[in-house]
């Protein structure tokens, strides 16, 4: 049997106030204590060096149950920062938020060409732009988190994105720990869109999950009891991949008839170029919305194959919500009632009325504020050492 020495359960103590503080503010002692079931002095002990690690303050008088009205105890949020980045195919998304996951300052840069030597660049100059900004705060940047839309191993290693030409011999968390020495973490867009979504967006309320990225390809967040399933490598979650014709086109990933080459915006343009020369959401968007017959039908067949490939999903996961992450179906109604029509076509109704079949609240930021939440995770151990 291994006991816990007195410094551990103090770290442990501390840790569990920390957690119901920054989850419950404002929030008086003596609640702290009935939540926790901490006695009153161990939390006081806790509270008095988290105000002298100035992680949080007190806040003034709360209401009275009957005596002396309790002091009110807040987070400070504004004890450190993170930078969270989403490199995308065709854009670099970067956000510094406080530890709140507020949003403090943003960086949106669309790309022309994705690939390692210009990204890099790129993404160096915007991350040192952010710091320059931050604002002061006794911790400073607690650390970046950083996302593509590719397999991500469990050594934080990028090995392999199909939509980006991508020099997998760079150690990018490497090269960025040592240029800005802070902690860095690596994860998969798609996993950093539901972790973002499970903190801060759509699926708060929901302990299983399941994220769809919807963009020149398609990827999916797993979270599982509150958890992202990332697999034995890191890998789960590339049920993009998942064939919906096994006799169909060759994709890069060397499978045929893969759900994203039906399914995702690349497939969507593609077959819309043939017809017309849009190259737009918002031209696509603005048509849609004047009835135009082609357009119309492109799209119920976006949200006919999109419906498709989330059927094996609900069928294989049986989640609580499906959150769906794309600009179009967030700005027409008819795409996301075409995947429901898909979907309860091919669906008994007992599984069909089992889950929430939701938009993304985040919308392009999920990622980047993924990647944020991850940071903060690993800063809130950090603060408890």
């Amino acid at each position: 049997m291994i006991i816990a020495d007195q410094t551990l359960v103090k770290k442990i103590n501390q840790k569990i106030v920390l957690q119901e503080i920054v989850a419950n503010s404002p929030i008086s002692r003596a609640r702290l204590s009935e939540i926790t079931g901490l006695n009153k002095s161990t939390v006081s002990s806790q509270v008095n060096t988290l105000i002298e690690k100035n992680l949080i303050f007190e806040i003034g008088q709360g209401q009275s149950s009957g005596g002396r009205k309790p002091v009110m105890l807040v987070f400070n949020k504004n004890a450190g920062y993170t930078i969270g980045i989403d490199i995308g195919v065709d854009y670099l998304n970067a956000i510094l938020t406080d530890l709140k996951g507020n949003i403090v300052l943003d960086h949106y840069n669309p790309i022309v060409k994705s690939s390692s030597g210009f990204n890099k660049d790129v993404l160096f100059s915007i991350i040192k732009e952010l710091i320059e900004q931050m604002p002061d705060s006794p911790y400073g940047l607690m650390g970046i988190g950083l996302c593509v839309p590719g397999l991500v191993n469990t050594e934080q290693k990028i090995i392999f994105t199909p939509n980006i030409d991508w020099d997998y011999e760079v150690d990018l968390k490497a090269l960025l720990e040592q240029e800005f020495t802070v902690p860095v973490f690596i994860e998969n867009e798609a996993n950093a869109g539901a972790y973002g979504e499970k903190v801060f967006g759509a699926a708060k309320n929901y302990e299983n999950l399941i994220y769809v990225s919807v963009g020149i390809g398609i990827g999916t967040g797993i979270v599982i009891n509150n958890d992202l399933y990332r697999g034995v490598n890191g890998f789960a979650g590339e049920l993009g991949h998942v064939s919906i014709d096994l006799n169909g086109l060759k994709c890069s990933c060397g499978n045929r008839g893969c759900w994203e080459l039906y399914a995702s915006e690349k497939a969507l343009l593609h077959s819309i170029h043939d017809k017309q020369a849009l190259v737009s959401h918002q031209e696509i968007i603005q048509l849609a919305n004047q009835n135009d017959p082609e357009i119309l039908m492109e799209l119920q067949n976006f949200g006919f194959y999109i419906g498709v490939g989330l059927t094996s999903i609900l069928n294989t996961f049986n989640p609580q919500a499906v959150i769906i992450r794309n600009e179009l179906v967030e700005a027409l109604p008819m795409v996301l009632n075409s995947i429901r029509n898909s979907i309860s076509s091919r669906m008994y109704d007992q599984l069909n009325n089992s889950y929430e079949l939701l938009l993304s609240s985040l919308g392009k930021n999920a990622p980047a504020l993924g990647a944020c939440s991850i940071v903060m995770d690993h800063s809130f151990e950090r603060f408890t050492e």
